[in-house]
């Protein structure tokens, strides 16, 4: 009952900032800004902004990956899933996993404009979706408008992480919520895989350890989530992976992370994540 009046909730939302920003558009063109009936101002990004915050739980992939870009770490060659394991999936968990797997790793690409490894992932992804048979999530346009903005890293980035949020909703509309737990959890793993594997000295790195202590939120977020739909195998599987991890993060204190607590963190990590893509 919950979880009805929850979708419940969220499809109005939906529903009105569907109308809202249409009408905004329709009204202003391109700017950004229109006038409510008080008068007051009305920012499309804003509201968009605000609606996702309460459809959609987490931060998405690309915005933690976004976070590794602007602190000026390198693409690392190899860190991603290799597309040749998707031959490997055949369940529906494997697969919705590794389509969030899949997810973060074509957001990282993007981020870093490698344009070769998002076409490779984007095929990866697309293979999975139609094997989960959730092509309907996806707008039928959404391959041709990456090859057409290849070249763009912006409108790249906001094509892709726009299809996560759609993916998402598709699933949860669908009654399939519990592959669009499987697939939020398949993008944090790597998310935090990548953030933990960018460089070989993570403690040493103020700024890596940030993005990493910054997980600690999405990872509740992610676990209070899944917890309500435990009484599937698959998600309570994932929980049962994801407890070393929050155990780790639990054990920090005000006096900040110390090297051994960071440590356990990237191992657990590593585990769960090989676990997920083998």
């Amino acid at each position: 009952m919950k979880t009805h009046k929850s979708f419940i909730r969220k499809s109005i939302v939906v529903l009105i900032t569907g109308i809202i920003v249409i009408a905004l558009t329709n009204c202003t063109g391109k700017n950004s800004e229109s006038a409510d009936a008080s008068g007051a101002k009305i920012n499309k990004e804003e509201l968009e902004k605000t609606v996702r915050d309460v459809v959609y739980p987490l931060p998405t992939s690309f915005e933690v990956i976004n976070m590794i870009n602007k602190i000026e770490a390198s693409y690392v060659i190899g860190i991603s899933n290799p597309v040749a394991n998707v031959d490997k999936y055949f369940t529906n968990k494997d697969q919705a996993l590794n389509l969030g797997v899949y997810s973060a790793d074509l957001s990282y690409a993007a981020t870093y404009n490698m344009k070769q490894d998002v076409m490779n992932f984007m095929d990866v992804s697309q293979e999975l979706v139609v094997q989960l048979d959730i092509t309907n999530a996806f707008n039928k346009d959404f391959v041709d408008k990456i090859e057409t903005n290849i070249d763009n890293k912006d409108s790249l980035t906001s094509l892709i992480s726009n299809s996560f949020y759609d993916t998402y909703t598709y699933l949860v509309k669908n009654n399939k919520e519990d592959l669009s737990l499987l697939v939020l959890a398949g993008s944090w793993v790597e998310a935090m895989y990548i953030s933990c594997n960018i460089t070989e000295t993570v403690y040493n790195n103020p700024d890596i350890v940030k993005v990493i202590l910054h997980q600690k939120n999405s990872l509740e977020k992610l676990i209070n989530l899944l917890i309500p739909h435990n009484n599937h195998e698959t998600i309570k599987s994932i929980l049962n992976d994801l407890k070393p991890i929050k155990d780790v993060y639990d054990s920090i204190d005000q006096n900040g992370i110390t090297q051994a607590q960071l440590e356990q963190i990237v191992k657990q990590t590593e585990e769960l994540r090989k676990r997920i893509t083998s």
